[in-house]
């Protein structure tokens, strides 16, 4: 499995993080239709002016597409929020554990 975490901080990521929770059954969906999915997590940093997402696929393939899928999504529905580019960050998951 692979994950890619994608780090919102700077100029209009707390707009950014408030809109994404507001359409939150949007984002789900759109996340949900990437091939390979298995999981996704979108959190606020402790001092609530950005935060991270974080998605989980089978692999590398569909780690990637949905980095392309939120960047196409933050476009066309973010566009009046002048946002800075997150940090990505990518990897093999060494251990994914769950509560069942």
């Amino acid at each position: 499995m692979d994950v890619v975490v994608r780090t919102y901080t700077g100029k209009g990521s707390k707009e950014l993080l408030s809109l994404l929770e507001q359409r939150k059954a949007d984002v789900e969906t759109l996340m949900r239709a990437v091939k390979g999915f298995e999981s996704y997590t979108l959190a606020r940093s402790s001092d609530g002016e950005g935060g991270m997402s974080m998605t989980v696929c089978q692999d590398k393939a569909g780690a990637e597409e949905s980095v392309r899928v939120a960047k196409d999504w933050i476009a066309k529905n973010a566009a009046n929020i002048s946002v800075d580019a997150p940090k990505v960050s990518a990897g093999s998951i060494i251990i994914h554990a769950t509560k069942h």
